[in-house]
């Protein structure tokens, strides 16, 4: 199974892991809830029990998707269509070696003037 294989395994996992933690109810409700007594087939107990491993078994089973899919990914094989391949060159600049040439394209620094007051 390639990478769009385990895509297309992985969104429907997660829509049935989103629907199996929306029928539940946080307060042990939620669709046990709606059949009203125990006396229905298989029982509110059995219920809760089988939302309960489905939602642990989509989970785990959406966690072992992931880990495949990254490692059937084989992106830098392929080429990236966002990162080219080209390679880019960095300008290089040259630093004078001598300090007669750096002391000659320096300017002259010219001395800060000096505030003087004018009271005295």
């Amino acid at each position: 199974m390639g990478f769009t294989g385990f895509l297309i395994a992985i969104t429907i996992v997660c829509f049935l892991l989103i629907l199996a933690i929306m029928v539940q109810n946080p307060k042990g409700g939620g669709l046990s809830s709606s059949f009203g007594g125990s006396q229905q087939l298989g029982g509110v107990q059995k219920t809760t029990d089988f939302l309960d491993k489905s939602t642990w078994t989509l989970g785990g089973i959406l966690i072992a998707l992931i880990l495949l899919s990254s490692l059937s990914f084989n992106g830098a094989t392929s080429g990236s269509k966002v990162l080219g391949d080209d390679e880019t060159v960095i300008p290089t600049t040259t630093v004078p070696s001598t300090p007669e040439a750096t002391q000659q394209a320096a300017p002259a620094a010219t001395p800060a003037p000096v505030a003087t007051d004018s009271t005295k």
